[in-house]
């Protein structure tokens, strides 16, 4: 009888221990599964943050070729720029080349002067060699106000400007389908 009552006792020990046992095992199992999530959560992370790392290094790369080009055109311009022709300056990441309109025209003209033509021309050749870009042309005005039977405004005239200007530029050489006029 003590055999057996302790048996029984030793028993009831045992069957204590395999419950604790399986709890613990469900627990383990339970922090396996949230363990392996965690690591499906990390592992499309690592991939998206590899694939930014990719398109930040595109751009990047985008972005200095066109440090390059932009410097490359203002080698081609220095000429133009140290005598005070043009200016060049970026705009929301566009190269802006500006033009004196004073070396271009006359107040309330539309006729581009001889220093204008030459410059224009020698911007256009510029212009032309490079490939796969698109150039539009601003014509502007003075704050002079301007009512005559050929501008009746200011918008009469800068239009006239732009488009005397991009007619010179196609003359030079530059691609009409590459150039377009506003203003």
């Amino acid at each position: 009888k003590a055999q057996i009552a302790e048996t029984e006792g030793a028993l009831q020990t045992e069957q204590t221990r395999i419950r604790d046992l399986n709890t613990r095992i469900d627990r383990l199992l339970a922090d396996m599964a949230a363990a392996a999530k965690d690591k499906s959560k990390l592992q499309a992370s690592i991939h998206d943050m590899t694939q930014a790392l990719n398109e930040l290094e595109r751009r990047r790369a985008e972005a200095e070729a066109r440090v390059q080009e932009f410097k490359q055109l203002l080698a081609r311009f220095r000429t133009l720029i140290d005598a005070g022709k043009l200016k060049v300056k970026i705009v929301d990441g566009r190269m802006v080349v500006v033009l004196a309109t004073d070396i271009l025209f006359a107040s309330g003209s539309a006729t581009l002067s001889k220093d204008g033509k030459l410059a224009i021309a020698e911007v256009a050749q510029v212009l032309a060699s490079i490939p796969s870009r698109n150039f539009q042309i601003e014509g502007h005005t003075d704050n002079v106000p301007i009512a005559t039977a050929a501008f009746p405004s200011n918008w009469e005239l800068a239009s006239a400007r732009s488009l005397n200007v991009l007619k010179a530029m196609i003359d030079a050489g530059l691609p009409a389908l590459r150039i377009s006029a506003a203003s």
